[in-house]
């Protein structure tokens, strides 16, 4: 039996924040401290340890390709991780610390009049409902606690059972929307709950597993995101056996 379907948990990392010039800048950081310690890193080289970490499920991606890369010396990879917190004031300058996407306060809007509590899921340090305030999209989720706040970390499914816990609804009167398989698409189908994909940014090649990995509808705008949230209210997937046969 299908439940009614009251909240919607957001992701902040794709679906609301593209992260598109915080990855790339990431990216090139992390290139340059291997290149000025030593390691001689292509491009093409740093592209197939990015689809490595991504295909093998890796839930902290940067760590596993830093450990890729370093080929488990850890005085490099610490020297490495340094270099890239010690460059994180000037990357948030040159994105503007938060990269809202286009369309994202209308329908936060539009979903909250109509009836549904937004609430946040997302790995996140706790200054980032700071910056959701600053672009004026935090005033529409009721819950607005991340990982850096409650100390549970994707793809943990606690995380999303507290987001659930603080609306006071159930996992399967939820909808969870995010851009990865494996973070978001995966624990939000253990606990019953309908999974939106957004289909964008370092994880838009990531692919399921098996059938009971599979998100429930890919979406590639918010006006699409817009359409699959309404059509799951009106008629909510079936989640139940998720689980199915081992």
């Amino acid at each position: 039996m299908a439940h009614q379907i009251k909240a919607v948990l957001f992701d902040v990392g794709g679906p609301l924040d593209t992260e598109t010039i915080m990855d790339r800048e990431i990216d090139e950081q992390i290139k340059l401290s291997f290149r000025t310690n030593g390691i001689a890193i292509s491009d093409a080289e740093y592209a197939s340890v990015n689809k490595w970490a991504i295909d093998s499920f890796a839930a902290k991606t940067y760590h596993s390709i830093m450990w890729k890369i370093a080929q488990g010396d850890m005085d490099l990879i610490m020297k490495v991780e340094a270099e890239l917190m010690e460059t994180v004031p000037q990357r948030n300058v040159s994105r503007g610390d938060f990269e809202l996407r286009e369309g994202t306060p209308e329908l936060l809007a539009e979903l909250s009049d109509e009836g549904l509590l937004l609430g946040l899921a997302a790995n996140q340090p706790a200054d980032t409902v700071a910056k959701m305030e600053r672009f004026g999209i935090a005033q529409y989720f009721t819950y607005k606690e991340v990982s850096g706040s409650i100390n549970l970390r994707k793809p943990d499914p606690r995380l999303l059972l507290h987001s659930c816990d603080g609306l006071g609804v159930q996992p399967e009167e939820a909808i969870m929307v995010g851009d990865r398989i494996d973070n978001d698409i995966v624990p939000a189908r253990m606990l019953g709950m309908a999974a939106i994909r957004f289909v964008s940014g370092r994880h838009a090649e990531q692919q399921p597993r098996s059938w009971n990995e599979a998100p429930h509808a890919d979406v590639y705008s918010v006006e699409e995101l817009g359409q699959s949230i309404r059509r799951f209210v009106a008629k909510p997937p079936n989640t139940a056996g998720d689980d199915g046969p081992e």
